[in-house]
């Protein structure tokens, strides 16, 4: 894979590369509406589908930072995005082109004053992993091997001009109203900035490794400080394969309900009792060991969770709040999902909608144990989210809902259903984690 030496950091440049892909999509349309002469629908809307994905992800890998982040959340959007897009940006998870050995030398210097074959006993030149904001790199320091992230030049400052470029796609997409979508576009933009400050995720990284060093089959690295500051963080190298590849294997059920298990625990620790979340779960984050362990290699993005939104948010997910409609309709305004400024019609609309959603997605939470390999949940999620993206009675309301803290803790939900339906998990207990609080 070549390297990148040098990566576009001015709004000019950024937003030049992608009018860029902009016009290649419209080539791709063009191509289409010639395939489909020749071709049936299904096959040319295919071929446009691949050839945009290919065209837009081509772009946004080079600008890397908060643009090629929002192709890796699009990647766990399996239900919204057609599938050629879910599978060319789920490539922004761990393969995208690398920093130069050049580049990689220049911060090291800017930072610590020296090179980083003068601070390690051995540093590979190469990276060995390179994804939306930062690259990886081996090293050795006193016998024990390493793993170096450095994070891309620029991507900071870019954060608030990337977001202006990808806030009218997001509002298209998402169906977003200007009006009142302010909270949640600096939800992500204040996130988005934490994840660019290496300081931060190296304390973290050590507060949650220190949290849940008790859980059983998940493991954490260690963290050096004296070899991090705000651009780069140093910590002990975890041998394992990506989750996606162990997933791909052929493993026993025993395995998968192993690994289900323990990443269903860990999630649910840390939203119950530290209050707290990885809010990103996405393969790329994880990889299983030898012995069947899980991993956890990335703490960029964490969402603390206050109390006046955990309460009402878990109320909803009892099957006896949910079925009760006084109770119900309550918490949805205390979750800002119904104002009191709505016409008649948007209460009744959005409270359906949301009941439909909840009753939905909170099965699990009404069980003992989950079956995760059952296809037939994964589809009404799907055929769920496609009925409602092309209800016509939504024309005309105000669709913004929800109180901000939904954006990251649905995301962590979506992330956390998608991997236990790729290992399909079986026989998950949901209150497990327990038995393991302190």
């Amino acid at each position: 894979m070549k390297t990148l030496d040098k990566i576009p950091t001015g709004k000019i440049e950024r937003t030049s590369s992608l009018l860029k892909a902009g016009a290649k999509v419209g080539v791709n349309y063009l191509k289409y509406y010639g395939n489909k002469i020749t071709k049936d629908e299904d096959e040319a809307r295919k071929i446009l589908n691949e050839d945009n994905a290919a065209d837009i992800y081509d772009s946004l890998k080079e600008l890397k930072g908060s643009a090629l982040k929002v192709a890796q959340m699009l990647s766990m959007e399996k239900n919204i995005l057609p599938v050629e897009y879910v599978e060319k940006f789920s490539l922004s998870q761990f393969s995208v082109p690398p920093l130069s050995g050049a580049l990689v030398k220049k911060t090291f210097r800017k930072y610590f004053g020296k090179n980083p074959e003068d601070i390690f006993d051995e540093f590979s030149a190469e990276s060995v992993n390179a994804a939306s904001i930062g690259q990886v790199h081996t090293a050795k320091k006193d016998g024990k091997k390493l793993a170096v992230k450095i994070q891309y030049p620029g991507v900071r400052e870019s954060i608030s001009s990337d977001l202006k470029m990808v806030k009218p796609i997001a509002m298209k997409m998402f169906n977003i109203k200007k009006e009142g979508s302010e909270s949640y576009f600096q939800e992500v933009e204040d996130k988005l900035f934490e994840e660019t400050d290496y300081n931060l995720e190296l304390k973290r990284s050590q507060h949650f490794a220190e949290e849940c060093s008790h859980l059983p089959n998940v493991k954490f690295p260690h963290y050096y400080p004296e070899f991090s500051c705000e651009k780069i963080i140093t910590m002990d190298w975890m041998s394992g394969i990506h989750f996606s590849e162990f997933t791909k294997k052929q493993n026993s059920q025993e395995d998968l309900n192993k690994i289900g298990q323990t990443l269903w625990d860990f999630y649910m620790y840390q939203m119950h009792i530290l209050k707290k979340v990885h809010a990103d779960p996405h393969p790329g984050n994880f990889l299983i060991s030898e012995n069947n362990e899980l991993l956890v290699i990335d703490f960029g993005c964490i969402k603390e969770i206050p109390e006046d939104f955990y309460i009402p948010y878990f109320e909803l997910a009892k099957e006896e709040n949910l079925k009760n409609p006084e109770i119900f309709r309550e918490k949805l305004f205390t979750l800002e999902i119904l104002r009191e400024d709505d016409s008649p019609q948007e209460k009744e609309f959005f409270a359906k909608l949301f009941y439909e959603l909840l009753e939905l997605f909170t099965r699990p939470f009404n069980q003992e144990k989950f079956d995760f390999s059952d296809e037939s949940f994964f589809q009404e999620i799907a055929d769920l989210g496609q009925k409602y993206a092309k209800a016509s009675d939504m024309k005309g309301m105000n669709t913004n809902r929800g109180s901000r803290h939904f954006i990251y803790l649905n995301r962590t939900f979506f992330g956390l259903y998608n991997m236990m339906h790729d290992l399909k998990a079986k026989d998950v207990a949901i209150n497990n984690f327990k038995n393991y609080c302190k």
